[in-house]
């Protein structure tokens, strides 16, 4: 790791010379410069004026987010896995996204990863000056195994965080899919990624503070960059989550009404299948849609890879 220290060294040094007036997301808002001032009121229409920019910035972007979710899908299929990287509240915002597709989506805890600039202390507290060290980023890559197959997403709302620029430079060594995500067009980790993601959402209401507009931006393609790539992978049945893992109660229940509205069954019906299934709800609704006893409908579902439209239309 020592070698990747001196390898980084320079990248550090020319992303901390960066004119941080120049970024959009360091500049003052005119909007909002007697926020200050403002009654109680007054300000949350303020920042709420300004929120309403965030899907018109994404909305310009929509191609990229597209071919972006097609790489994420491809890296899946060949059993590849999406990682993200970020510092501060880019770096949350991934380990959230992460976190959520396995009760979600019924995925293994390391198919979608989120590292975060410090480490895990790192998500509940700031850890000063991780996120300036570049060889950081490269180093936690390397810890799990970083290769080709994968897809490394790097976040940072003003598009030169340090660790995150190490991280898409290991990505690039390594042959892995770099896609970077930020706010900055002309954000130094744009360069290092074979993809950019830049939705434009202008000054902060409060200058400087991303976790605001930028961070709204950025948890809104992460949601889209995971739910897309899980419904191309057949996670989805119409709109319903049909590979949500019943966890607790709460998610028993929600199993049920999936069943229900895949299926038009009764409550009782969809119970009986969840229980035969093993509470797997592909398989309860291919048993009841295809008149199949559990191990049928599982080998239905397995030769169709999973996709239950296909083991439909198949039937």
């Amino acid at each position: 790791m020592h070698q990747l220290g001196i390898f980084y060294s320079q990248a550090r040094a020319g992303i901390n010379n960066m004119d941080l007036s120049q970024l959009i997301s360091e500049t003052r808002n005119p909007q909002t410069l007697n926020i200050d001032q403002m009654t109680t009121l007054e300000m949350v229409n303020c920042f709420n004026r300004e929120d309403h920019k965030v899907p018109q910035a994404i909305e310009k972007v929509l191609p990229q987010i597209a071919e972006a979710i097609e790489r994420i899908t491809d890296a899946f299929r060949q059993g590849g896995r999406l990682i993200y990287c970020g510092a501060g509240t880019s770096g949350r915002l991934g380990i959230l996204d992460a976190s959520e597709c396995p009760p979600t989506y019924g995925t293994p805890h390391e198919m979608v990863i989120g590292l975060i600039a410090g480490g895990k202390e790192a998500m509940f507290r700031a850890v000063e000056g991780a996120e300036d060290r570049p060889e950081l980023g490269a180093e936690d890559l390397a810890e799990i195994k970083t290769n080709a197959k994968d897809v490394v997403v790097g976040i940072a709302a003003s598009g030169r965080t340090p660790y995150v620029m190490g991280a898409l430079k290991y990505a690039n060594q390594v042959g892995a899919t770099s896609i970077a995500l930020s706010c900055n067009p002309g954000g130094a980790i744009n360069t290092q990624a074979q993809l950019a993601i830049t939705p434009v959402v202008g000054p902060e209401a409060l200058t400087g503070s991303t976790r605001m507009k930028a961070g709204t931006a950025q948890k809104l393609i992460l949601n889209m960059l995971t739910t897309g790539a899980m419904i191309k992978l057949g996670k989805a049945y119409s709109n319903l989550m049909v590979d949500v893992q019943a966890t607790n109660e709460k998610l028993v229940e929600r199993q049920k009404r999936i069943v229900m509205e895949a299926t038009d069954c009764s409550p009782s019906q969809a119970r009986d299948a969840l229980e035969q299934s093993q509470y797997h709800c592909k398989t309860a609704i291919v048993m009841l849609l295809m008149h199949l006893d559990a191990d049928q409908a599982r080998q239905a579902l397995s030769k169709n890879r999973g996709y239950i439209r296909a083991t439909l239309n198949q039937g």
